[in-house]
C-alpha cells in the first residue's frame, strides 16, 4: 500500500478526462461552411440544361400573364404571341440573369444574427407549411395550431445550426386569412431575432404587415431600410403558366423592399417531365421567369433563385420528399444556380417518414447532405419537417440541428498545414508515452476539429441499457421539452407589443 504522506496526489488523467468532455470553447463547424464539390452536372449538361430552358421561354413562352405584369414584360423584351402566350427571349433573360444580386444579406432584427448568402455557402434553415404537428406528449399526428406556431419559433431561436426561420406550420385554429397572415408574422416578431420569412395570401395584407414591422424596427420606414423579413411567393405554376394572386403579392413586396424567395416546385411526372434532365430543363426555366418578372419590375431587387425540384411516386402520385432521386435533383438545381451567379434555394431533408426512426435519419441525412455538398446556398425545409411536409415535429428540430452540424463539418473538410500534419507531435507520442492523450496537439484538435453531438448515443451498450436504453426520439423529446420550458423569449418590448395589439387582432 502507497504511504500516505499527507501531500495533495496529482490527477492528471482525471484532469484530461475532465477536459476532453469539456464542451469546445469555439464552434468548429458554423454556419456558411463552402460547398460545391459535389457536381452531378458536367459542363456540358449544364449548357445543354440551361439552352433548353432558354429556348422553352422564348418559343413556347409563359402563359396566363396578368395584364399589369403583361406591361412590363413588353417593356423589357418580351413578345406577345399569337395563342396569348409571352415569349421571353434569350437576351431578356440574360440581362434579367447578370441584373440580380449575386450576394446579399439577410438581416436579423439582432444584427449579428444576419447572414450574407451567395457564393457557394451554405446555410440550413426551414420552409413549409405543415398543416399536422406531431404531438411531444401523444406521439401521434394532430392539426397544427398558432400556438404551435408560436412554440416552433421559439424553440429554433435556440438551435445553432438553424440560420433563418420560416413558419414551418399553419395555424389550422385560424380561419380568416388576414388574421391568419397577422398572426404569422407576430409570432415570428415575439419569439426570434434571426432572419425570417413568411408568406402572404393576398397583395393587399403586405401594406398593414409591413406596419407590423415598423413597429419592431423602430418607426415609419424604418424595415424596408433594414428589411429583417424576406417573402415566400410562388409566382409560377408548372407547367410555364403564371399564378396572378402570387404575381400580385410580388408587386406589393418589392414596393415595400421585401426580399423574395420565388419558389418552383414542379413535380417530375406530374407538372414536368419524369426525365430528370427534361425536369430541370422546365424548372431552370420557370424558375428563371420568376427572375424576368421581378427584374421587369424592380431591377436588381434581391431574389432567391428558389428552384426546388420535387418528385412524386409515380406508381401512387403521392408526393415523396426522400429518396435518391430529389438528392440528386436538389444538387443538380443548387449546381445550375451558382453555375449563373444567383443566390441559390433548394429543398431538401423533406422525409417522408411520419416517424423519428431510421427512414427519417436516411432520407434527411442524404438529401440535405446532397444539397450541402453541391453548395445550396438556403436549403429549406430542413429543419423540423416530416411526412413528405405534412407535418412538423419538434423532436425533428433539435435532431436536424445536430445533423446539421455534422454536414457543416464534412463540408469544412481538411486543413492540411505543417502543423495539422503533426510531425513532431508524431514523435513526441512515439518516444515518448505511446499515445496522444493529454498532448498539447490532442487538446487543440479537440477544441478547433471535432464536433461533439448532445443527443447522438456514444456510451457503451451496457451504459446505454443502465441509462433506460432510450431512443433517438425520447432523447430529442426531453430536449425538446427542456427548451420550451426554459426558453420564453421577449423581443417585443411592452410598448411594441401594445401598439400592435392596438392595431391588429392578436390571437393568443
Amino acid at each position: 500500500m502507497a504511504k500516505d504522506d499527507g501531500r495533495p496526489r496529482r490527477s492528471g488523467r482525471r484532469e484530461r478526462v475532465a477536459k476532453r468532455a469539456a464542451p469546445p470553447l469555439i464552434n468548429p463547424a458554423p454556419p456558411g461552411q463552402i460547398g460545391g464539390v459535389y457536381r452531378p452536372l458536367s459542363e456540358a449538361d449544364m449548357q445543354a440544361i440551361y439552352g433548353t430552358a432558354l429556348r422553352l421561354l422564348e418559343h413556347l413562352g409563359m402563359g396566363q400573364v396578368p395584364a399589369r405584369l403583361a406591361d412590363l414584360l413588353r417593356s423589357a423584351g418580351a413578345r406577345e404571341m399569337a395563342n396569348g402566350r409571352f415569349a421571353l427571349p434569350e437576351r431578356l433573360v440574360r440581362e434579367a440573369v447578370a441584373a440580380a444580386p449575386k450576394h446579399f444579406p439577410l438581416h436579423g432584427r439582432d444584427p449579428a444574427r444576419s447572414i450574407e448568402v451567395g457564393g457557394q455557402a451554405v446555410h440550413f434553415g426551414t420552409g413549409g407549411a405543415a398543416v399536422q404537428t406531431l404531438d411531444l406528449d401523444s406521439g401521434v399526428y394532430r392539426a397544427s395550431t398558432l400556438r404551435d406556431l408560436h412554440d416552433f419559433t421559439r424553440l429554433q431561436d435556440t438551435l445553432t445550426n438553424v440560420s433563418w426561420f420560416t413558419r414551418c406550420c399553419i395555424a389550422t385554429d385560424i380561419e380568416d386569412h388576414f388574421d391568419l397572415d397577422v398572426n404569422t408574422a407576430y409570432a415570428l416578431l415575439r419569439n426570434t431575432t434571426k432572419p425570417v420569412a413568411t408568406a402572404f395570401t393576398l397583395a393587399e395584407h403586405v401594406a398593414p404587415i409591413v406596419e407590423m414591422f415598423d413597429v419592431a424596427a423602430g418607426g415609419p420606414g424604418a424595415f424596408a431600410k433594414r428589411p429583417f423579413v424576406k417573402a415566400h411567393i410562388s409566382p409560377v405554376i408548372s407547367p410555364l403558366r403564371f399564378g396572378e394572386d402570387a404575381v400580385d403579392v410580388t408587386f406589393a413586396c418589392l414596393e415595400h423592399n421585401i426580399p423574395v424567395s420565388c419558389i418552383t416546385a414542379a413535380q417530375a411526372g406530374a407538372t414536368a417531365p419524369a426525365t430528370l434532365a427534361g425536369f430541370l430543363a422546365q424548372s431552370l426555366a420557370e424558375t428563371l421567369a420568376s427572375l424576368v418578372m421581378v427584374h421587369a419590375i424592380k431591377p436588381g431587387h434581391p431574389m432567391v433563385f428558389s428552384n426546388w425540384p420535387l418528385v412524386i411516386d409515380l406508381r401512387t402520385g403521392a408526393f415523396a420528399g426522400g429518396g435518391g432521386e430529389i438528392a440528386v435533383l436538389n444538387a443538380a438545381s443548387a449546381q445550375l444556380s451558382n453555375w449563373l451567379g444567383l443566390v441559390s434555394g433548394v429543398a431538401a431533408s423533406m422525409t417522408d417518414a411520419k416517424a423519428i426512426d431510421a427512414q427519417y435519419g436516411v432520407e434527411k441525412a442524404l438529401t440535405s447532405l446532397a444539397a450541402a455538398l453541391a453548395g445550396g446556398n438556403l436549403i429549406y425545409e430542413s429543419s423540423g419537417m416530416t411526412a413528405s411536409l405534412l407535418g412538423a415535429s419538434f423532436e425533428a428540430f433539435v435532431l436536424d440541428n445536430e445533423m446539421h452540424a455534422m454536414t457543416y463539418r464534412a463540408l469544412r473538410g481538411i486543413e492540411v498545414s505543417e502543423d495539422n500534419l503533426g510531425f513532431d507531435a508524431i514523435c513526441e507520442a512515439v518516444l515518448g508515452e505511446g499515445h496522444f492523450l493529454g498532448g498539447s496537439h490532442t487538446f487543440q484538435a479537440m477544441e478547433r476539429d471535432y464536433v461533439y453531438p448532445s443527443l447522438a448515443d456514444r456510451d457503451t451498450p451496457k451504459t446505454w441499457a443502465d441509462g433506460g436504453a432510450r431512443d433517438a426520439w425520447a432523447r430529442a423529446r426531453e430536449r425538446a421539452r427542456e427548451v420550451l420550458e426554459a426558453h420564453h423569449p421577449e423581443y417585443l418590448t411592452a410598448e411594441q407589443d401594445a401598439e400592435i395589439r392596438r392595431r391588429f387582432r392578436i390571437l393568443d
